[in-house]
């Protein structure tokens, strides 16, 4: 009787082993299935943009997106075969929508521990740095300066876009200085050009565009130590396998390795040149 019982339970547990094995190789196949297919059935790669010339700009009039990282949206999408859908945000935001599920990709997010905690990047398309660019006949502005600290001074407004890797760098830097937070890079620069503000703080490339286009009196500084070097990638959701990471970074190693990228940036600069003329 006991050895019959004992059949019983090694013939029960036997099917509960294999019920369990079959509900694992379900559940597998359901989970195979990457992210990025889910997009391809939905038919759209949504891109969350904030404004941030040359990587990404809008038109006011026909809400068109440029910049380089609005061309990569739209080649990323044709990988894909899906349509490229650009969601309106700000630096404040492009994080957390990315987390909250309000699109697919954050374009031109900068590669930091603290948003590394929070979403997954690709490789960067490019490498970046802090510059400040100021008006050179300033006299709040030191003749020589080649730090922060030699600008970190009681009576400097430094203006900087709220929320941007910029902003967390320059808000740890300085102690006495006043810091001017705003909403758009056009909000900034004109406060620069007013003399609401003394130095504009942002990405290098962007700043070189600002003083091209106002070379009678603005001036850059690249500061050293440097304020910050990151790279540049696409926001990834945190949950990404790391299958459909290396889709991204595949998609863009290639670029960058053709020199398509800088292609991409030359053709945004000029574009902001030309508007700026």
């Amino acid at each position: 009787m006991l050895s019959g019982m004992i059949m019983s339970a090694l013939r029960m547990t036997a099917a509960l082993t294999l019920v369990a094995g079959l509900s694992t190789t379900a559940a597998s196949a359901q989970t195979a299935e990457g992210y990025w297919q889910g997009v391809q059935k939905n038919g759209s790669l949504r891109c969350g943009a904030a404004v941030a010339p040359p990587y990404v700009m809008r038109d006011p009039a026909s809400g068109e997106y440029t910049g380089f990282f609005a061309d990569l949206c739209r080649e990323l999408a044709d990988t894909f075969q899906v349509k490229p859908e650009f969601v309106d945000t700000t630096w404040d935001n492009i994080v957390a929508g990315l987390q909250a599920g309000k699109w697919d990709v954050s374009l031109a997010l900068n590669r930091t521990p603290a948003r590394a905690m929070a979403v997954q990047f690709s490789i960067p398309a490019m490498e970046y740095q802090i510059s400040l660019a100021y008006n050179k006949e300033n006299p709040k502005v030191p003749a020589g300066a080649k730090s922060v600290a030699d600008l970190d001074q009681e009576g400097v407004t430094l203006a900087v876009m709220s929320g941007t890797a910029q902003d967390k760098a320059i808000s740890a830097a300085v102690k006495k200085a006043q810091i001017l937070r705003l909403p758009s890079n056009d909000e900034t620069r004109l406060a620069v050009v007013s003399k609401r503000a003394d130095i504009l703080v942002d990405a290098s490339d962007t700043n070189q565009l600002f003083t091209q286009s106002n070379p009678d009196w603005a001036v850059v500084l690249n500061p050293e130590p440097a304020l910050a070097k990151q790279g540049v990638a696409f926001g990834l959701p945190h949950q990404l396998s790391a299958a459909d990471v290396d889709v991204v970074n595949i998609f863009l190693e290639e670029r960058v390795a053709t020199g398509h990228v800088e292609e991409l940036i030359r053709k945004a600069v000029d574009e902001v040149l030309k508007t700026s003329n």
